[in-house]
């Protein structure tokens, strides 16, 4: 898989401030001004349907698809966590994902630009667990979406 092929400019400048940071408690703390940056999670978004399965922390993903004409379906997400620094992967794997194409989304492997980071090797097996269920939900809502596009475009059988 992937890392992003257009990344964007937060995420470029995520990459460049993380980066920067040699010391891994500096790199803890900058994730959890990340999370620190997110929009608040309106309390109706907090169902259990937004609920990502495998995560030891609570973090919910809300998605919102939008026709994209012929780039496909576009896909912005708005997340949060009840840990700090989960919070922070939320905002790491929002500012890959969110408001790109399900095409895109589908194909970029998040946890290749996270292994780069060194995220991999400095994270509990349990937070690494539950990055990977939020990349994997966040890629299958790009595959629904996908879906739902092709057979609304194809019309109905003649």
């Amino acid at each position: 898989m992937k890392e992003p092929a257009a990344r964007s400019d937060a995420l470029e400048q995520i990459v460049a401030d993380f980066d920067l940071l040699d010391d891994w408690d500096d790199k803890y703390r900058y994730l959890i001004e990340l999370g620190r940056t997110l929009a608040p999670l309106p309390d109706a978004a907090r169902a259990e349907a937004n609920k990502v399965r495998g995560c030891a922390s609570q973090v919910w993903l809300e998605t919102r698809v939008v026709p994209g004409g012929a780039q496909g379906p576009i896909l912005h997400l708005r997340g949060d966590s009840d840990a700090h620094i989960v919070r922070g992967l939320v905002a790491l794997a929002l500012a890959v994902y969110s408001g790109r194409p399900a095409a895109e989304i589908a194909a970029t492997d998040a946890m290749t630009l996270f292994a780069r980071l060194g995220l991999e090797q400095h994270l509990t097996p349990q937070r690494s667990n539950g990055l990977r269920a939020m990349i994997d939900r966040i890629r299958a809502e790009a595959r629904a979406a996908l879906a739902a596009h092709a057979s609304t475009a194809s019309g109905p059988a003649a």
